[in-house]
């Protein structure tokens, strides 16, 4: 069940509205299911509508009117609320819709159980499937109603409505969330023949100036430099920036002025002070780096679900907040088929870097330089540095998705679910050329033959599935390559399935093939290390890292997602 509550000067139109059946064809046989002392007068069921319905809003206004006489009548003295019912539940009852009435007005203090001078409120039903609940704010003692976070306490109790009653349990946030739009800004994005609204297209347009700038001046001034966005930067009397406003060219409201919308309109992590702190931890070290950056990104991403496991809460968010803006960077550098995907993953998994919890986000410092070193960079052409990132970038968003459950953060973890959708549908696209490139240049068949015994000694409870996926040419090459490099091929895949466990790919052989490609691009190590190693691995056997497992306690399921 969703709430919606708003407040009004005119209890008549509100009334009038609620009783409506011609200008609201879905209004049908509108009638009260309960009222503040169940004796309220029902225009829906009187045989004079009219005088009835002037008496229900006089019996309403009442303690309004003697507080108006006394001069401290408040601005907006009604209080509604709207409470409706998922499509799937059954159609309930006027009694039951009677009950969860009371139970919102008790819960939100218009009046509160027991309290003999509550407000005065009544329930209307004038559809199957949903209540509207029209208060008066002055209480019987005429002092104004104690009504504080109302949405939450409603919302709190309609949660437990839902179980007790057996109905569809809604994902609720923690007012992490961004806005959504209003319908007038849906239906302005229609007329103009956009399928995002003009916030949800610069919220994505600031998230991405974001991930690209390595401090608040390029932040700005790749917002200046942005086409069909404007900026209006806000300074202190001292001259530093306060803050920042932005519109689209073309968005004007009626008197044909842009319509601005500042950072924390957008999102509360995209207030200024909020950008300033993760600009500030970035790694500003990207002109020293001799690695390539997409393997620094891979490396750093590889590394969060462990941290999210292990790792304090402030560095987990820390971490989810910085893969967002990697996934913010991606259709950037991607070819253009995959970039749709890559949107969409990118504007699901925004909300699922939210959460009550407050970012440290100098944890993240590696992965957010490695992303902004990629963007300084030619986008790859082989698909292959995208594929591998891409692999790593599921299991961290299978971690998310695991990590907000058990904080019982449920929009975080629908969101991780759908960016999964997503992100496996890129992944999918983007793996089949560099694929098919390293299947071409497969090694001589007494390679692979040797190749194949070491499979089965590294990784015998996957060794047959592995020799049986279509990708195992793909990974007899990278092995070769990595061996001429001077690497153990045996110990390349025993790091590859100890890093990422195979009991559910469906597909091990890629999984081994971009774990392999990765590794062996490090220095092989000399014979001494290689020695050393060998003498550590016989004295501490390794233990395989398993993955999390999900269990969704949300809509909508996720699919097969470690399922190659």
């Amino acid at each position: 069940m969703i709430a919606k509550i708003s407040s009004g000067k005119s209890t008549a139109g509100l009334i009038r509205y609620l009783y409506d059946t011609k200008k609201a064809k879905d209004h049908t046989d509108p009638h009260l299911v309960a009222s503040w002392d169940g004796f309220a007068p029902d225009p829906g069921r009187a045989d004079d509508f009219a005088a009835t319905k002037k008496l229900l809003v006089a019996d309403l206004d009442l303690h309004v009117k003697q507080t108006e006489r006394l001069g401290r009548a408040p601005e907006q003295h009604v209080w509604h609320c709207s409470i409706r019912a998922a499509e799937s539940d059954r159609h309930l009852s006027d009694e039951e819709w009677a009950d969860i009435a009371r139970r919102v007005v008790a819960a939100t203090g218009i009046a509160p159980e027991g309290d003999p001078d509550g407000c005065r409120w009544v329930a209307v039903r004038h559809a199957p499937d949903h209540i509207h609940i029209a208060a008066t704010k002055v209480r019987s003692d005429l002092r104004t109603a104690r009504h504080w976070n109302d949405y939450l306490t409603a919302d709190r109790e309609l949660a437990a409505i839902e179980k007790e009653y057996g109905l569809h349990q809604v994902v609720r946030g923690d007012r992490t969330a961004a806005k959504r739009p209003t319908r007038a800004e849906q239906e302005k994005a229609k007329r103009t023949g956009h399928d995002r609204t003009a916030r949800e297209r610069l919220r994505t347009t600031v998230r991405t100036a974001v991930a690209a700038a390595t401090n608040t001046e390029e932040f700005i001034r790749l917002l200046q430099h942005t086409d069909g966005v404007l900026i209006d930067v806000k300074h202190f009397p001292s001259g530093d920036v306060r803050g920042y406003t932005v519109a689209l060219e073309g968005d004007t409201n009626g008197k044909q002025e842009p319509i601005w919308y500042s950072g924390s309109e957008l999102s509360p992590d995209l207030s200024f002070p909020k950008i300033r702190q993760r600009l500030d931890a970035t790694d500003q070290q990207q002109g020293q780096r001799r690695t390539n950056p997409w393997h620094q990104a891979t490396a750093a991403a590889e590394r969060i679900p462990h941290r999210l496991d292990h790792g304090d809460d402030a560095a987990a968010q820390a971490h989810l907040a910085a893969f967002g803006e990697a996934l913010d960077a991606l259709p950037l550098l991607a070819p253009t088929g995959v970039r749709p995907q890559l949107r969409q993953a990118a504007e699901e998994f925004e909300r699922a870097t939210r959460s009550r919890i407050q970012a440290e986000h100098q944890h993240a410092r590696a992965l957010r330089g490695a992303v902004r070193a990629m963007l300084r960079e030619p986008a790859p052409k082989d698909g292959a540095l995208l594929a591998m990132f891409l692999d790593a970038a599921i299991l961290v968003v299978i971690a998310a998705a695991r990590w907000h459950q058990l904080r019982h953060h449920d929009q975080q973890v629908a969101a991780a679910h759908q960016t999964l959708v997503y992100l496996q549908a890129a992944y999918e696209q983007a793996a089949v050329a560099p694929l098919a490139v390293l299947a071409q240049r497969r090694p001589p068949q007494q390679v692979v033959e040797r190749h194949i015994l070491i499979i089965r000694q590294a990784v015998p409870d996957h060794a047959e599935q592995v020799l049986e996926d279509p990708a195992f040419d793909a990974l007899a090459t990278v092995l070769a390559d990595a061996e001429k490099a001077g690497h153990d091929p045996k110990q390349l895949l025993e790091q590859a399935a100890d890093q990422r466990a195979l009991d559910d790919a469906r597909r091990p052989a890629r999984v081994l093939t971009w774990r392999v490609e990765r590794l062996s691009a490090r220095s092989a190590p000399s014979t001494r290390a290689r020695a050393a190693q060998a003498r550590s691995a016989a004295r501490h056997p390794s233990t395989p890292i398993q993955s999390p497992s999900i269990t969704p306690a949300t809509q909508p399921q996720p699919p097969q997602t470690r399922r190659r």
